[in-house]
């Protein structure tokens, strides 16, 4: 069923333009919606809200495009991925969720033990060998993702999960595009009738970042 009628989405229901309608709405509707949008379209602040709503525990996976140059930097592992999930953040921040308090972490034990985290974050590094059940899965920034790393996630997700795939195939910061496997992971799920694809194309920072999006 699409996004149920009682919810008012943290404010942003009666805002919605069609396409992010459309995008909601598959996200109640599909076990796996895949959006291809620009920046600023707000692809995440909604994903991260419709996690909420159905109120299972969200799993936030992103690919660490300088992976190589991590270990070089100081801090723990959280410290050092940290700039990773600013995404996650600034969409939790937009429902009035606290990140210091919602996601898993060293420093947050108390919540965690309390069961008020329901939010795990992770790099795509850590997702061999797990098994994912019963979650929300947001992989996000997906062109910054090779087709092996994409398929060592989305073979871990067991069929009582929702996914939602966000990227934009214009924006690869990979050091050679061609090793992007969104386009061709969008291109295998679009026929699946338990998928649904669709994209987001204004960005609501303004007029200059649109303009800037358009340039190739």
């Amino acid at each position: 069923m699409p996004m149920p009628k009682d919810t008012m989405l943290y404010g942003f229901a009666t805002k919605l333009t069609s396409e992010q309608k459309e995008y909601v709405d598959s996200i109640f509707d599909k076990q796996l919606t895949i959006v291809n949008a620009r920046s600023g379209t707000g692809k995440t602040t909604l994903a991260v809200g419709c996690a909420k709503i159905i109120d299972k525990p969200l799993l936030y996976i992103f690919s660490p495009v300088e992976e190589d140059k991590l270990g070089y930097t100081p801090g723990t592992v959280e410290e050092k991925e940290s700039k990773y999930t600013v995404p996650l953040k600034d969409a939790l921040l937009e429902i009035n969720e606290d990140p210091s308090r919602v996601i898993h972490s060293e420093e947050n034990l108390d919540n965690v033990k309390n069961g008020n985290c329901w939010v795990k974050a992770q790099s795509h590094v850590f997702a061999r060998g797990t098994n994912i059940k019963d979650m929300t899965v947001i992989i996000d920034e997906c062109q910054n993702f090779t087709k092996s790393e994409l398929r060592k996630i989305l073979t871990r997700i067991h069929d009582s999960c929702k996914v939602i795939m966000i990227g934009h195939t214009g924006q690869i910061d990979l050091k050679d595009p061609r090793d992007s496997g969104f386009a061709a992971y969008i291109e295998h799920f679009k026929k699946k009738e338990y998928a649904h694809v669709c994209e987001l194309s204004w960005n609501f920072r303004g007029r200059l970042a649109n303009d800037a999006d358009e340039l190739i």
